[in-house]
């Protein structure tokens, strides 16, 4: 089998590796660049080369555009080298979907290793050792409790992907949430998942790798390992081959693990398995970490050992070859040592830090003799790219002596030959650490190269071994050709003139040193020079501007340094010059002429041209601007957003975001139109804080999310969602409670087209749903709220509609459109049915009661306030009649409880046999359940126990204790409630209370019976903190009458006399009740105490000071909260 061609999905040095490999074997190369990459010379190594749409990596990571590539090229084959798309499985995939050979592993092969935690499982079904972790994506809590049962340090790794990215050791536990953010930023931003895993550290840690080779027939193979200890913040920059320290034995069974592991998961292609080997001595002897299921970038150490070309083999293995045919069946041990040093464009700082280099290569000549191979891309007059990998070239240095000091110093003379001018790169970094002796002795670890940082980025004492011309730095002054800048036509004119010649005129270079006794003035950086305000011969002063220059559209003063004379000017406006060349001489002089340098007095009140423009913009958001649309809105009784946000947030803390954009309907509307008619899209949003007095700021961080009804109704358009989008995304991100004004129309479908779409992908209604058991989520609606206005409305934990509201799914115009009738708006979701159907939660009289009660409500989620009052507790000995069968209102002994003006009722008019509510006792927050003995004498039907239960799992996601009033004769009975699913719907209060977490403290007031009072406590008495019953309460498995019919049946019907046989059902019935009496009933245990009404208070503020912190959550306790 052979190919048509490959395709080398890549650029850079290693596709020119690959290009070369194949050609070798005699097959057609397809290149592929970039629209920024055109003139990277693997596009001219290649027999073709394809464009690829778009700039810098993003372009290379087109899967389609890549399959495209080949198919255009005729192409029957994709090598993807190192990176981009070689450990994407669904690339893998696409390819043989197209029916292109893929050249590397299985696309089960590279999900397996693609997924650390499911290549540490392998590993361990093969007996290879790990570290100990979790061996799956975890959250920041797991991972702080990972930590503190691993005091010594962990490490954080991305669950996919590899090379560093994404993976940092953590030794002090107050760096671990930070350190947690930054891997899984890293992780999402290099593989697209942000899942990370964490496993023990090994302080001291020696990096050894075998190099694994796999053909389709399942043959495994080795050829030896390699050591690449050398890492920069995991990082690798110098690999060795074979490790040079390594115990010989020690080295058998690490290549042993390799192996058994690539035979166990039957390994095709190039991989190379990764281990640590513990250098302290204190830890296991070495564990797997990760497979990398690719062609590696050190492969070559591997190939100037062995003598085997491992690119080719790797095609030769894809064309079908066997191990054997190739010569690699048995093992192919090295012979002497290779290094291999990556000459990155940067430098290092002491600190760690790192400054990118770029530029063009005015010099590049890589080093060469026996044993010397550079394996680059560089070439004089390239322009380099920061859209890349800094990496430029790799030196790979071999020798065959079993000397590994003879290779060292070898490579240090390769290094120091390899010369590059015009861009900065490591090279003086990395010969520091090829002459340190740490490193020739093979003493090094992982985190040796951070640990000496300071001692590796100082200049290096090697002595450089190649000829600089001796000339100017940076030439004659001017960057780039010399062109009239004024032309704009004069860049495209210069470069068809050298694409004519294909040559350049070089300019004769003014003298550098400027006239005797004169000192420079030079450009500090780069650029165009916009104006030169001096001439020789004039005098200036000390801080007088000389000339100023433009980089980046930014300009730069160029001011005398001291007094004196000007003597020469090197240059003219539109010149472009180069970075510390001198545009001005200067002689020092005392001078009376020249311009003195004064401290500019600025007017700290004045209103710049730039920020009154600014200010204007923004004036058109206001309502003071806008005095149609808020007339309007006041004649249909409704108030403008920033009314309600003002009454809403703290005083001056709301930050508003995105005030400036518009709708998108450019084509319909001129741009002042738009300002003036659809201010911020529809949306006024921002954070501040709300209750900041009661709670502190902290607490207090809040958002608000207000559609503007007077903006095209309300309407959802394309910046509308991008805006709630930002917003959203922000509230997750920093856990800020939202409180979303919801009223308005729906989707918009006057926006301007972008052409074909599908319509619902959009993230607005995915990320709001996440914030559910995240953050606290209020809605607030006046008005009409139809279609995507009412889904995010509905999302909420609570809704607070005002009695002119109108809430629906689909409003008329859907309606019609379905052929389902014409309605008004105000006909398709009245408050007349959706308050008593359990959609609106609390029922109010208008905005500025909506934004009163949203306030409260959000208050039970921010804390304890410190000024309450408590009502006279006696009260609760005579709310409950001493006739058991006299009813009396529950809600009044809930208010004696609580503090005073603390009860805030949920959903009031639905599922009215269940009361929930939340209150403070002593002003801590709580939620209440409790039984309405007013509707069906406190059983249970379907919609109380559907409200309980939302009730019960929104308390529990945020931490919210719960006191449970029971007075309950059971579950609702008979055919007609049972159809209502009351048997499914019953026992999802059994299942929320009995998985609790937050504490439930239970209040037996009256009747205990059955499965009805199991449902409001868990569906236990033990499943409380406390369970304790008043004198009024009585228990029971089920009603006390239907009890006694079952039990005393047979008894019953021996009795012949009908008087007789009342009589004695009566006293059987009055002993049971007797037996039920809460004293009586606690002689056999199961409820904590039967206590004095008058102390209930007391029972739950002093248990609640009995309970732990609460806990400091960054992740959600439960995926979300149930909206029903």
């Amino acid at each position: 089998m052979s190919f048509n061609g490959i395709l080398i999905a890549n650029r850079g040095e290693i596709a020119i590796r690959i290009t070369r490999a194949a050609q070798d074997l005699g097959l057609r190369t397809v290149a592929v660049y970039s629209e920024d990459d055109a003139l990277s010379l693997h596009t001219q190594i290649a027999d073709d080369a394809v464009a690829l749409e778009g700039i810098g990596a993003a372009a290379y990571l087109n899967m389609e555009a890549v399959i495209g590539a080949a198919q255009q090229a005729n192409c029957d084959a994709i090598h993807p080298g190192y990176g981009f798309l070689s450990e994407q499985d669904a690339f893998a995939e696409r390819c043989t979907e197209a029916g292109i050979k893929f050249i590397g592993p299985s696309p089960a092969h590279l999900r397996l290793f693609g997924d650390k935690a499911q290549a540490r499982a392998a590993a361990v079904a093969a007996g290879v050792p790990v570290m100990p972790g979790l061996d799956r994506a975890v959250t920041l809590a797991e991972a702080e409790s990972f930590f503190d049962d691993h005091p010594e340090g962990i490490m954080i790794k991305a669950l996919a992907g590899g090379g560093g990215r994404g993976t940092r050791a953590v030794t002090q536990r107050e760096d671990l949430a930070g350190a947690f953010e930054r891997c899984q930023s890293e992780a999402k931003a290099a593989f697209g998942l942000a899942d990370v895993y964490v496993e023990c550290f090994m302080s001291r840690a020696q990096h050894v790798e075998v190099q694994i080779i796999g053909d389709e027939s399942g043959a495994v193979s080795h050829l030896g390992e390699r050591e690449c200890s050398a890492q920069r913040r995991n990082q690798k920059v110098v690999e060795i081959a074979p490790a040079p320290a390594l115990d010989e034995a020690l080295r058998v069974r690490i290549i042993d693990a390799a192996m058994t592991l690539a035979k166990q998961e039957q390994y095709q292609s190039l991989g190379t398995f990764e281990f640590l080997v513990d250098a302290s001595g204190t830890g296991p002897e070495f564990v797997f970490i990760e497979a990398n299921a690719r062609l590696q970038v050190e492969h070559t150490v591997t190939e100037e050992v062995t003598g085997v070309d491992l690119v080719q083999s790797q095609i030769q293995v894809a064309m079908g070859a066997s191990l054997a045919s190739l010569g690699l069946s048995d093992p192919i041990w090295p012979r002497g040592f290779a290094i291999q040093a990556r000459v990155n464009m940067e430098t290092l700082r002491g600190d760690g830090s790192v400054l990118p280099g770029s530029g063009t290569l005015n010099a590049y000549d890589p080093p060469s003799g026996p044993g010397v191979r550079v394996d680059g891309f560089g070439y004089v007059g390239y322009q380099t790219s920061t859209a890349f990998d800094s990496l430029l070239a790799k030196v790979i240095i071999s020798h065959k002596a079993p000397d590994f000091s003879a290779v060292c110093a070898k490579t240090l003379r390769a290094l120091a030959e390899f010369r590059i001018e015009g861009v900065s790169t490591n090279t003086e970094f990395l010969m520091n650490l090829i002459t340190h002796s740490d490193f020739s002795a093979g003493e090094i670890h992982t985190r040796w190269v951070d640990d000496n940082l300071m001692t590796l980025a100082a200049p290096s004492e090697a002595r450089r071994r190649f000829v600089s011309p001796q000339a100017a730095p940076g030439g004659d002054g001017f960057a780039g050709a010399k062109v009239d800048t004024s032309d704009p036509l004069a860049l495209f004119a210069h470069d068809a003139d050298v694409k004519a010649r294909q040559s350049t005129v070089q300019e004769a270079a003014p003298a550098l040193v400027g006239p005797n006794g004169s000192t420079p003035v030079s450009s500090p950086i780069q650029g165009t020079i916009v104006s030169i305000g001096v001439s020789a011969g004039d005098e200036v002063r000390a801080g007088q501007q000389l000339a100023v220059v433009e980089a980046m559209k930014m300009e730069h003063v160029i001011a005398a340094e001291h007094d004196g004379i000007v003597r020469q000017v090197t240059m003219v406006a539109g010149d472009v010059v180069r970075e510390a060349y001198p545009i001005v001489f200067v002689e020092a002089a005392e001078v009376t002429g020249g311009v003195t340098a004064e401290s500019e007095v600025i007017d700290l009140d004045h209103i710049r041209a730039d920020l009154k423009e600014n200010y204007d913009r923004h004036a058109f958001t206001l309502d003071e601007n806008r005095a149609e649309a808020v007339a309007k809105r006041h004649a249909r009784g409704g108030r403008m957003p920033r009314q309600n946000i003002q009454e809403l947030m703290d005083e001056g803390s709301f930050k508003e975001y995105w005030p400036l954009i518009v709708a998108r309907q450019h084509k319909r509307q001129d741009i002042e139109t738009l300002r003036e008619r659809t201010p911020g899209d529809g949306v006024v949003a921002g954070t501040g804080t709300i209750n900041a007095d009661l709670f502190g700021d902290e607490a207090a961080r809040a958002m608000v999310v207000h559609y503007d009804y007077t903006v095209l109704a309300g309407t959802q358009g394309a910046r509308n969602h991008y805006k709630q989008d930002r917003m959203f995304e922000l509230a997750l991100r920093f856990r800020m409670p939202i409180v979303l004004f919801g009223e308005g129309g729906g989707g918009r479908p006057g926006d301007d087209s972008t052409g074909p779409g599908v319509a619902f992908d959009t993230h607005t209604f995915t990320q709001f749903s996440q914030l559910s058991g995240a953050v606290p989520m209020i809605g607030v609606n006046h008005g009409r709220c139809f279609a995507g206005n009412t889904a995010l409305l509905a999302c909420c934990d609570v809704i607070i509609a005002t009695k002119d509201s109108t809430i629906a799914m689909g409003g008329p115009a859907m309606i019609e459109g379905g052929g389902l009738g014409i309605y008004t708006p105000e006909e398709v979701g009245p408050m007349s049915f959706q308050v008593p159907n359990g959609v609106v939660d609390i029922l109010v009289e208008d905005e500025a009661e909506a934004v009163r009660v949203a306030k409260q409500y959000l208050s039970y989620f921010q804390g304890r306030v410190e000024q309450w009052e408590a009502p006279d507790q006696r009260k609760l000995r005579h709310i409950v009649p001493e006739n058991r069968l006299r009813l009396y209102d529950m809600r009044e002994v809930i208010a004696t409880i609580a503090d005073e003006e603390s009860v805030l009722e949920i959903r009031e008019g639905f599922g009215v046999g269940v009361i929930t509510c939340f209150i403070r006792v002593e002003g801590r927050p709580m939620g209440v359940i409790a039984n309405n003995p007013h509707h069906l004498a406190g059983a249970i039907d379907s919609d109380g126990a559907d409200k309980g239960t939302r009730f019960i799992q929104l308390c529990d996601a945020f931490d919210i204790p719960i006191l449970s009033l029971m007075d309950c004769p059971g579950m609702m009975v008979g055919p007609d409630v049972e159809a209502t699913a009351l048997v499914r719907h019953c026992v999802r209060m059994f299942n929320a209370g009995a998985n609790l977490t937050t504490p439930l403290f239970g209040v037996v007031v009256r009747k205990a019976y059955g499965l009805g009072v199991q449902a409001m406590c868990g569906a236990s008495a033990l499943v409380g903190f406390f369970t304790v019953a008043w004198p009024t309460a009585e228990f029971a498995g089920m009603n006390i009458e239907g009890s006694v019919k079952l039990g005393y049946r047979k008894e019953l019907m021996a009795i012949e006399d009908p008087q007789e046989r009342a009589d004695e059902f009566a006293r059987r019935v009055d002993r049971a009740y007797d037996s039920a009496k809460a004293v009586n009933a606690a002689a056999g245990g199961g409820i904590d105490d039967v206590i004095d009404p008058a102390e209930t208070r007391s029972w739950v503020a002093e248990s609640l000071k009995r309970l732990p912190p609460k806990p400091v959550r960054t992740e959600k306790k439960y995926p979300y909260v149930d909206t029903w």
